[in-house]
């Protein structure tokens, strides 16, 4: 039980850092690019208490810690009007590839934090520590875990984005499903054999840093 309630309170800031700001990132961009939805709705905000859904934000990673496995979660969407963007498809893109940018640029703060704490020497440095490596662990995951080709997924709007608009919307007509075969890849084991070659590619990147 110390163990865990240890693990809880390192990964807690991380986490909750992660899913806020990749959420917020896309309610930022959304408006830059005309689509005030999330922002008239309270979501273009740091405040986590607005993005947490309580199985994606909570009950998963929790899980995920208890079991020793895989953590990832999600928070709650961020909602656009894709018909208000300006223009559309273009804002379609950089509105999905923002959250998974901004999970690479924590990522990037946090490999400067575990730099601190690798060469200080104070009652805080291990706490830094540890709490770094699950911030670099976390927003890698999110990060790779978001830009696959899977709608609702952002990596699943970038590739429509992309594509002529009867291929795109052929391609559309399997977002009701997505979430459920994200689930079964990770209930089956396979997400994380497949996603982890790409973020070895994202790890090798980030230590160019150290």
């Amino acid at each position: 039980m110390d163990e865990l309630i240890q693990k809880i309170a390192i990964y807690a800031l991380p986490v909750i850092l992660a899913i806020t700001l990749h959420e917020a990132a896309h309610a930022y961009v959304a408006k830059r690019f005309g689509d005030a939805t999330a922002y008239m709705l309270g979501r273009m905000t740091l405040n986590p208490i607005k993005h947490i859904d309580p199985l994606g934000t909570i009950a998963l990673p929790l899980l995920g810690m208890i079991m020793g496995g895989f953590i990832f979660g999600w928070a709650k969407p961020v909602p656009v009007n894709f018909g208000n963007l300006k223009p559309v498809r273009r804002g379609m893109r950089w509105v999905a590839a923002a959250g998974p940018l901004s999970n690479f640029a924590q990522a990037v703060l946090w490999v400067l934090l575990f730099k601190l704490a690798i060469s200080t020497d104070t009652p805080y440095s291990e706490p830094l520590l540890l709490m770094s490596q699950a911030g670099i662990n976390i927003n890698v995951v999110l990060m790779v875990l978001n830009l696959m080709p899977l709608l609702p997924l952002d990596g699943g709007r970038i590739v429509e984005s992309f594509l002529p608009p009867g291929m795109a919307y052929k391609y559309s007509r399997i977002e009701p499903y997505g979430m459920w075969i994200l689930l079964a890849l990770v209930f089956t084991g396979l997400l994380s054999p497949i996603l982890r070659p790409f973020m070895n590619i994202v790890y090798d990147l980030l230590r160019l840093i150290l």
